[in-house]
């Protein structure tokens, strides 16, 4: 097995006759399987994005990511294994494991023990003493659920993955009267201004600040990150601005509207009737600016898009015990529950 730089000195524990290595290009195609194999259980989902695979596994998600796959004595690849670094002390755990080979549960002992040690590599490069490592099962993966708990994983939160079908003739509602929306304006060459770039980055760090499991991200690895994304689209963030007012904070006669919340979407691929979808990877309102139609500004500029651009549904992830009660919003505004997550957490020692 190839090392990667920085990774821990030692391969996975596994049993007789398995092997572990880096995956590589020609392994999509069997990754891609895999992991439709492993999400076909549990959600109505039947198809993987194959360019998404392809970018962790050799594209520019790779680059946060350390990463094995598992082959059985007979040489076929039968796991999968993805150790993000997400954030200074958050790494995001990811096993697809094929259930139907014999000594399966061995084999994911070793591929999360084999991340404990990356994790800690990991913290150790960045400095930190400790890092908590994050897995995220569906909530009615009882294999999957059971390993983690082997494995010294507690589980903390749920999550709940919500959808809304798009209806090109519906009439949607107006913004409220003081907040506008509008896209991150753009360079004539398509590149966005790092100015309303730099806005959307301070909206959502300072309105996710409060919430579970958030983690402090620069600003650098907040673009990336979200670059990585094969569905990712500079014309899919938009901002939302209120007109100044006491209630938030600033003087009355501002001559400028004051930044209330940002929202970053992404191209879902094709389903099976071949309609793409809009996901919203992050939705956030100030703080101060709450309670005064920001976030359904927000959801409905996005549902409008969608529409315009011929797709069929806005799917997003919510924290069931959202402080904010997003998930009551949603509900509100149409969105139904399509399957549920948890988060499973582990904090290891850089030693």
């Amino acid at each position: 097995m190839t090392e990667q730089p920085g990774a821990s000195t030692s391969g996975p524990t596994l049993p007789e006759g398995w092997s572990a290595r880096l995956p590589d290009q020609d392994d999509v195609p069997a990754l891609v399987a895999l992991r439709l194999a492993d999400r076909t259980p549990w959600t109505e989902e039947r198809s993987v994005d194959e360019a998404a695979v392809e970018s962790e596994v050799v594209g520019y998600a790779s680059w946060t990511r350390r990463q094995l796959v598992v082959t059985d004595p007979g040489g076929r690849l039968r796991g999968w294994i993805s150790v993000q670094d997400r954030a200074g002390g958050r790494t995001v755990v990811a096993l697809w494991l094929d259930r139907d080979v014999a000594h399966a549960e061995a084999v994911a002992v070793g591929l999360y023990a084999w991340a404990d040690a990356e994790g800690r590599a990991i913290a150790r490069l960045r400095g930190l003493e400790r890092t908590r490592m994050d897995a995220s099962p569906n909530a009615v993966d009882h294999e999957q659920r059971r390993w983690l708990e082997a494995a010294g994983y507690a589980r903390r939160r749920r999550w709940l993955h919500m959808s809304r079908p798009v209806d090109p003739t519906e009439m949607l509602p107006p913004l409220r009267e003081g907040v506008t929306v509008r896209g991150v304006r753009r360079h004539e060459n398509g590149v966005p201004l790092a100015s309303d770039l730099q806005i959307v980055h301070l909206m959502l760090e300072e309105s996710f600040q409060d919430h579970f499991n958030s983690y402090r991200e620069s600003f650098p690895e907040f673009v990336q990150r979200l670059r990585e994304d094969p569905g990712h689209r500079w014309d899919h963030w938009w901002l939302a601005f209120v007109s100044p007012s006491l209630d938030t904070g600033v003087a009355a006669d501002a001559a400028r509207e004051v930044p209330a919340g940002a929202i970053v979407c992404s191209v879902l691929p094709a389903d099976r009737t071949g309609a793409e979808g809009t996901y919203v990877d992050y939705i956030g309102v100030n703080r101060a600016a709450r309670g005064r139609g920001v976030a359904k500004g927000l959801l409905y500029t996005v549902l409008a898009d969608a529409a315009d651009r011929g797709r069929d549904r806005v799917s997003l992830e919510v924290d069931d015990d959202s402080p904010t009660r997003a998930d009551g919003l949603y509900v509100a505004l149409g969105w139904v529950t399509d399957y549920v997550t948890e988060s499973w957490f582990r904090d290891v020692d850089a030693s």
